[in-house]
């Protein structure tokens, strides 16, 4: 089965189930309207590193909500079917990609959300843009192997919570790093090193995703 006909078998499930991405909507919205519950009586809290905080959280949490569900929510057998007419590098790539653009909506539509809530303290939105995509592979790229592996578990959930923080803390902490260049107003080219960086470890862990996967994949 070619790389296109599992995209668009991915896509086609995805419409089947209109309610997931609508619950995945609704977490999002929730976790931004609690966050404006929060400080709604003292707005004064909410300084930018406050705001870049509670942002990456929201959008990290979403996109594990989002990501897992890539071959933990798959129906049992549904593997052993495609392993007899996929290249299981074709089917990652599929689900990386098809996860990547997910993750990137819910980027963007948690930056609109904060903006809407909790205002909007970026000031190099073109960078901030950038980095919103690169982040979006990171997350998709690591936490789809992750959901591969912990699928082949018992407790696949919590197995999945649990192996994902560690492997996309270095993601996390370089885009909160560069969000705050970007809300400080500084020079794009203050940023450009740290975005290499982000790039080299989405570089990293698309490559090892790609080599370990096929493994995982026969067991």
């Amino acid at each position: 089965m070619p790389l296109v006909a599992l995209l668009k078998k991915e896509l086609a499930l995805e419409l089947r189930r209109k309610s997931v991405v609508a619950g995945l909507g609704l977490y999002l919205l929730s976790m931004t309207f609690i966050s404006y519950l929060a400080f709604a009586l003292r707005q004064s809290l909410i300084t930018p590193l406050v705001w870049n905080a509670l942002f990456w959280i929201t959008i990290l949490f979403t996109a594990i909500n989002t990501v897992a569900k890539s071959f933990i929510g798959e129906k049992k057998g549904l593997d052993i079917y495609l392993y007899s007419i996929a290249n299981p590098t074709d089917v990652l790539i599929s689900k990386i990609f098809y996860n990547f653009l997910l993750c990137l909506l819910m980027a963007l539509t948690g930056y609109f959300l904060f903006t809407l809530f909790l205002n909007d303290p970026i000031q190099d939105k073109m960078t901030f843009v950038i980095l919103l995509v690169l982040t979006s592979f990171g997350f998709s790229a690591a936490l789809t192997l992750l959901s591969g592996l912990s699928a082949k578990a018992n407790n696949s959930n919590i197995l999945m919570a649990v192996l994902s923080f560690p492997v996309v803390i270095s993601i996390l902490l370089m885009a909160i790093r560069i969000t705050k260049n970007c809300i400080d107003g500084l020079d794009a080219s203050v940023s450009y090193d740290k975005l290499l960086v982000l790039l080299a470890v989405n570089a990293l862990v698309g490559a090892v995703s790609y080599l370990l996967f096929p493994f995982i994949w026969r067991n």
